[in-house]
């Protein structure tokens, strides 16, 4: 079948995640089958690692009465309060922190995490990209790490200067590290990154971010490289983040090329 994001009901091989290593998620607004959705669950409580992208802290949006209606994004549930973005990812949908589609991201380094091994290669301003700041409840749950801060630019190019104001005082992290305890109680590494559109990934140093934290998060940090090769492999022409501006007509098989 042809991609179609704009389809939140079905995401089709979810059962490759029982032998899956890692599971890096970009997904927004899912209300998937039961069957699909078992497999999502049985992940996330085997202990195994997860990476979060985005939209990916408000994953689900589940009707009330359904079986895994507790993963949704607005769960009132006090056991597990705001699904499973705040409770896996440590957030949920909180706000556009800066504004929309105006207001770019920079991102400076948490200070005393400089030598974190998801942050090696990268320097203060590698990170950017056209999408905003999410908003966040500070400070992030349990034992979540900050390891980035979102620095609010004036405009959407890589070398505006940030805004002044309460906006960035105190910057909001757009990328952490924290743990999640599974029901059984394993444990499992988990980053989140509130960056993550297709654009963003045009800065080496977003890329860059990701790859390295790929590693961590399966435990080989120490082979992380002092500047990890993230160079794109074939042709990269992202479209702009927003709704219907996907390249329709392709098939995941276009991509593997």
């Amino acid at each position: 079948g042809e991609i179609n994001p704009n389809v939140n009901n079905n995401i089709p091989g979810l059962e490759a995640l029982k032998d899956a290593d890692l599971m890096v998620l970009f997904t927004r607004m899912r209300d998937l089958p039961d069957e699909q959705m078992q497999h999502f669950v049985d992940y996330i409580e085997s202990g195994k690692p997860v990476i979060g992208t985005r939209t990916s802290t408000h994953s689900f949006s589940i009707p009330k009465g359904s079986k895994f209606e507790k993963y949704t994004w607005t769960n009132g549930d006090k056991a597990y309060e705001k699904g499973f973005g705040k409770q896996v990812l440590g957030e949920t949908w909180i706000s556009h922190h800066g504004a929309h589609g105006s207001q770019s991201t920079r991102g400076l380094l948490a200070k005393g995490q400089e030598g974190h091994a998801i942050l090696k290669g990268i320097k203060d301003g590698d990170i950017w990209g056209p999408s905003d700041v999410y908003g966040v409840t500070l400070p992030l749950p349990g034992d979540s790490q900050p390891l980035v801060m979102g620095q609010i630019l004036k405009g959407m190019k890589f070398d505006d200067a940030p805004l002044e104001g309460p906006k960035n005082e105190p910057m909001m992290p757009v990328a952490w590290t924290k743990s999640y305890k599974s029901e059984s109680g394993k444990v499992a590494r988990v980053f989140t990154t509130t960056m993550g559109a297709a654009t963003d990934m045009e800065a080496e140093g977003t890329r860059r971010l990701l790859v390295n934290a790929v590693y961590w998060a399966v435990g080989l940090e120490a082979k992380v490289a002092d500047k990890s090769n993230v160079e794109f492999v074939g042709e990269f022409k992202p479209t702009k983040f927003g709704f219907g501006g996907f390249v329709k007509g392709k098939k995941p098989a276009d991509y593997a090329k």
